[in-house]
């Protein structure tokens, strides 16, 4: 399975936190992760869900998430 990465503006602890539901019920639980240290916030998703469903439910979360 082939990780696929967007960048993001998730830039902290608390917002991953605000995050996490959004993304667990969209592409399950410890399937993604989000690099906060890197300059471009990448979100990496390790799951067979397509792109759009991804930046929808980083978007309900009050995020903005794009391909890298």
């Amino acid at each position: 399975m082939e990780a696929v990465k967007f960048n993001t503006n998730i830039k902290c602890a608390g917002c991953i936190a605000k995050v996490t539901p959004f993304l667990n019920e969209a592409v399950g639980e410890d399937n993604w992760e989000v690099d906060i240290n890197n300059p471009s916030k990448v979100l990496t998703v390790v799951n067979e869900v397509s792109e759009e469903k991804i930046v929808e439910a980083v978007k309900k979360a009050g995020y903005k998430a794009e391909k890298a």
